[in-house]
């Protein structure tokens, strides 16, 4: 059993000119100088991803330094070394206690004049690497942004090191973040980034969710078992329903379907069985009396996967099968317990995504989590963190990310996945919630707003300050007009695409835009030499942009009445044709979950000229 958590010796960093000595006369370790002063010690047949740490450490020590470093499976009595890997570091510390961490647990620690960089197998030694490069001041922005210090030396003092992430999933799910190289060193391992070996490899899913119909196709099954499928007001059916869950034969097929699909994937670690993603769940008498027995739908659902993760345990011990809590499964069953290989992953899709899940309003949430966390071994969470009806629209909920990933780690959550604008480049700061919540689910304890300042400052540079101020405004006024903040949140002032249950953006006003475009245009002149950093900040422009758009009759009645200035050009035309330079040079391919190219304003377009 792997007992060990959190241990914390803080690190000490000098950064400064020392001369060439390998160390100083108090222990410090000086990694650096023209001749390198270090050799990067990697083990005999170590293997491949701490290879990779090894290469990825001599390359940004190389980059901060100036200095080249050699990698090689012995150490030099004259120079500092670092050992990396579990084999190279059990050469100066046998006791080295690896086989205590938890899933990609690290260790970092120095010893007389030596540096260990180490983890827990596949993934930790790299997770190392990338820590203690952090520690140095490496930050990866983005998967094409980057700030690498230059030093010409580094002191390392004082470094005893023992982390274990509470999180053994880890998923911020947006674009940018596939990139493979930009989530291992933000030490995401979940399913979609291109994680390749050498990164030490993912968590696989087979079959991402909804999986009933590829695992049972109606098309398949129906004609000839229409028992398997949901008896909804006494008939059988499979548009818009579910599988019937108490039928044991459907389970018997369902199970040698994808024991099948699971022989195919032999890199699979976690199986989906799990409702299709609508309502339509079975009501025959058998399926009913479980709901009325468990007093939850769930309760069938997870005496359904329990079997099934029992029936395939034998073959694929290394698997789980992961299941949803969500719309009618969210409720906790009273009586069944999901199994050890069993995973729940809990939807907080109807929460408000304006205040946190401690909030009055995210009550029904907060009893789920509760109720599912006392029986629950490993409890994900699919979190929300866009607006799927307007990806592009200011969506003020960068306040909550790290209270809320606190509160779920702290009511027990093993995996996060953080659903975000996955199928387009560019939504709203988009590069900044990637890499804020990659922070956070790595280290939960993070102060998010320390975050978001460091990120403002080091993706915007001297724009960061203006981004802040109207990122600043749109949440306040966000939280004062009360708005609920769905995930499908729709615009209060638009008559183009208003949202879903009614939780619409009221703080979308011709004021508060009218300040938030001057704010964006005081960045965009702050680096009007700079043209990399100009098209980060008209990037960050396109919400405000959209906004004007798909309101814009009502800004313009707005405008006249407030007496504030118009800052757009006159014609919506215009504007659009501004949008669409930047959208398409960003390669931003749709707008809205749903549809591809740009409808939404379009539609918008057609409204302002009525």
């Amino acid at each position: 059993m792997k007992m060990l958590r959190f241990l914390f010796l803080v690190p000490v960093f000098v950064y400064g000119c020392c001369g060439n000595a390998a160390a100083s006369d108090g222990g410090a370790i000086i990694i650096g100088g023209s001749s390198g002063s270090a050799v990067i010690v990697l083990g005999a047949d170590s293997p491949e991803a701490d290879q990779y740490a090894s290469n990825e450490l001599a390359k940004y020590l190389g980059e901060i330094t100036g200095a080249k470093y050699e990698v090689s499976d012995k150490a030099d009595a004259d120079k500092v070394n670092i050992y990396v890997g579990e084999k190279a570091a059990r050469q100066i510390k046998p006791d080295l206690p690896i086989e205590e961490l938890e899933t990609d647990g690290i260790i970092i620690q120095t010893d007389g004049r030596n540096l260990i960089l180490a983890g827990d197998p596949p993934r930790g030694t790299l997770y190392a690497v990338y820590t203690f490069l952090d520690d140095l001041g490496c930050r990866w922005w983005s998967s094409d942004a980057s700030t690498i210090p230059s030093k010409p030396e580094i002191v390392v003092k004082d470094y005893d090191l023992v982390y274990n992430p509470p999180l053994e999933y880890r998923e911020p799910y947006w674009y940018d973040a596939f990139n493979g190289d930009w989530a291992a060193r933000n030490k995401n391992n979940g399913h979609r980034p291109s994680l390749e070996s050498r990164h030490g490899g993912k968590h696989v899913y087979c079959g991402f969710v909804h999986t009933f119909y590829s695992l049972i196709p109606p098309d398949k099954y129906f004609k000839d078992h229409p028992e398997w499928f949901s008896e909804i007001k006494g008939k059988r059916k499979t548009e818009r329903a579910q599988l019937c869950l108490s039928n044991e034969q459907m389970r018997k097929e369902l199970v040698k379907n994808l024991k099948e699909k699971l022989r195919s994937m032999p890199e699979a670690t976690i199986a989906s069985v799990s409702q299709n993603d609508w309502y339509g769940y079975c009501t025959c008498p058998e399926c009913s009396a479980i709901y009325a027995e468990e007093g939850s739908q769930a309760g069938a659902m997870i005496r359904f996967v329990n079997k099934v993760a029992e029936d395939i345990e034998e073959e694929f011990p290394e698997v789980a099968i992961s299941t949803l809590a969500y719309q009618y499964t969210r409720k906790p069953p009273k009586l069944v317990k999901p199994r050890e290989n069993v995973i729940v992953r809990l939807c907080s899709i109807e929460c408000s995504f304006g205040v946190p899940f401690e909030h009055e309003r995210n009550k029904a949430f907060q009893e789920d989590i509760i109720g599912w966390s006392k029986i629950c071994d490993r409890l994900y969470i699919w979190d929300y963190v866009t607006n799927f009806k307007h990806h592009v629209l200011p969506h003020p909920n960068l306040n909550v990310l790290g209270p809320n990933v606190k509160f779920l780690v702290d009511h027990g959550a093993k995996g996060i996945f953080e659903q975000g604008a996955y199928s387009t480049n560019g939504a709203e700061m988009a590069e900044l919630r990637a890499w804020v919540l990659a922070k956070l689910l790595w280290d939960p304890s993070l102060d998010s707003q320390k975050l978001i300042d460091e990120f403002l400052a080091g993706y915007y540079g001297p724009a960061g300050k203006d981004i802040k101020a109207y990122l600043e405004l749109i949440h306040n006024e966000s939280a004062k007009a009360g708005d609920y903040l769905g995930c499908f949140a729709g615009i209060a002032n638009s008559k183009v695409n208003v949202g879903w249950h009614g939780a619409s953006s009221k703080f979308i006003s011709y004021e508060v835009m009218a300040k938030s475009w001057n704010y964006l245009q005081s960045a965009e002149k702050s680096v009007s030499d700079d043209a990399v950093l100009r098209f980060r900040v008209q990037c960050a422009e396109l919400p405000v942009m959209y906004a004007f758009m798909m309101c814009w009759k009502e800004m313009r009645q707005q405008a006249d009445e407030s007496g504030i200035k118009w800052p757009m050009p006159e014609s919506i035309d215009e504007v659009y044709v501004r949008f669409v330079e930047i959208a398409k040079k960003k390669n931003i391919t749709r707008l809205n979950e749903w549809e591809k190219g740009y409808g939404n304003i379009d539609k918008a377009l057609v409204e302002a000229k009525k």
